[in-house]
């Protein structure tokens, strides 16, 4: 059962991000005194409205980190895709509209001084991988929850940036993916299987261990000391 925290409650506000002729929507969390950023994306399927993602972005805000939660389709996009299934697994798509995002953030005045990560789920993972590669010189940390990794091709030699992968130990499709993603990878890495979890992580306690996870590697990889016990 999830309990978001409201100490320290965070003002979010909806901000309006181009991406080619497209405007996509995303939700952007600054806490006082925060010195990174996450970027959290996700596949179709989910949202930023999502209460797994809001619950990810609460606990990330309340150890001092800003979050910006993104759909990378537009809603008439959504719907379109939940009839016909011809855009969920567009990673060239998601990929650019995800470097676009990390543009954004790069030149944006509130944030472009904070160091940037990225937490993905399922597609939005594959999608975060390639910007990386793309942008080594900007992410400084990558976290895939129950990342579709096959969908990334084979980049994972080229990935520069520190990664952490998390899956469910129930979910043994994306585990087996994820492995190979995993021996392929030549940075700081890590492999987190949480026991007895399904690729939603609904069961108790198992979306608290992939925040309390995510929080500590972003906190070592963008410099940020490591400031509550999970």
């Amino acid at each position: 059962m999830m309990n978001i925290s409201m100490t320290n409650r965070v003002e979010e506000k909806t901000v309006m991000i181009p991406s080619g002729r497209t405007m996509l929507e995303g939700t952007l969390g600054i806490p006082e005194n925060a010195i990174g950023i996450i970027l959290i994306v996700q596949g179709t399927g989910s949202n930023r409205y999502s209460p797994r993602n809001r619950y990810l972005a609460s606990e990330l805000q309340q150890e001092g980190l800003a979050t910006l939660m993104m759909d990378l389709l537009t809603p008439t996009e959504e719907a379109y895709d939940m009839r016909t299934g011809n855009l969920r697994y567009n990673v060239d798509l998601l990929t650019r509209r995800v470097i676009d995002v990390i543009d954004w953030i790069d030149e944006n005045e509130h944030a472009m001084h904070l160091s940037i990560g990225i937490l993905g789920g399922g597609v939005g993972a594959a999608a975060a991988m390639i910007a990386s590669v793309e942008r080594p010189e900007i992410i400084k940390a990558l976290v895939s929850k129950s990342g579709r990794t096959d969908l990334a091709g084979d980049i994972f030699s080229r990935i520069e940036t520190p990664t952490l992968l998390i899956v469910g130990g129930f979910d043994y499709t994306v585990m087996d993916i994820n492995g190979h993603a995993y021996e392929s990878l030549n940075v700081d890495k890590k492999f987190v299987v949480v026991p007895e979890a399904t690729q939603l992580f609904e069961e108790p306690g198992a979306l608290e261990e992939v925040a309390s996870q995510a929080v500590r590697w972003f906190h070592q990889y963008l410099g940020i000391p490591w400031k509550a016990q999970r």
